[in-house]
């Protein structure tokens, strides 16, 4: 039987970034104290990135204004050097810009810290299984970003480019239904799979497109005029 989100054993890891001690000892006991286990916490993105590749969390609750280091190119390595680990950005600010750049840079999800602990809990486990989870209003503007940088010509490669690799009926399905926003639960449920199956097909078209993360995938799904179909 395939693992699903709601039949996970093993408490979901987690580590917390940010510059306040006050409020980032508050996030971490408040999740904590909800079943989560806190592997780490950092309070500057030097520190953040180090303790990440130590802690090996499954997500980064990570805040963008940080001292030596911004939260995005704290995002941009840590994901870069752990394609698997999530990360969700809890960040004072609902600015476009930032939430963009946060996405560019590998996050999974964006939530304001406006949102409430409850909230918090829930985006956590969804971005633990890889769900993008925005705070409302926002959603509609990261597919908007994902559909733009899709229309722009995608850079020359260096080398000429091998034979687009084969993907399976059902990597191409969900491929499709990615390129259309949907989340992996919606996808899982639309096909009648499981949430975690969806997750591999996803992890297994990366890997044989040899692409980074959802914002490429959406781009090369678009191209392809997948999301029309």
């Amino acid at each position: 039987m395939t693992e699903t989100s709601a039949d996970r054993q093993d408490p979901i890891r987690v580590m917390v970034v940010d510059d306040h001690p006050m409020w980032r000892d508050a996030v971490a006991r408040d999740l904590a104290e909800s079943g989560f286990e806190v592997v780490a916490t950092a309070g500057d993105g030097e520190q953040a990135v180090r303790r990440a590749k130590a802690a090996a969390p499954d997500v980064l609750v990570l805040d963008l204004n940080l001292p030596g280091k911004p939260g995005v190119q704290v995002c941009k390595e840590v994901v870069g050097e752990n394609p698997a680990l999530r990360v969700l950005v809890l960040s004072a600010s609902g600015e476009h810009v930032d939430v963009l750049e946060a996405v560019k840079s590998g996050a999974t999800g964006y939530l304001l810290k406006s949102a409430s602990t409850g909230e918090l809990q829930d985006a956590v486990r969804r971005t633990a299984v890889g769900d993008p989870v925005f705070t409302p209003g926002l959603a509609g503007l990261v597919l908007g970003e994902y559909r733009r940088l899709a229309s722009e010509p995608a850079p020359a490669p260096d080398t000429d480019e091998p034979k687009a690799p084969r993907l399976t009926d059902r990597e191409t399905e969900v491929l499709r239904l990615v390129a259309k926003g949907l989340s992996y639960k919606q996808i899982a449920e639309r096909l009648v799979i499981s949430h975690r199956t969806v997750q591999n097909h996803v992890q297994n078209t990366l890997g044989k497109l040899q692409l980074h993360n959802r914002v490429e995938l959406v781009r090369y799904a678009i191209e392809r005029g997948l999301d029309d179909e």
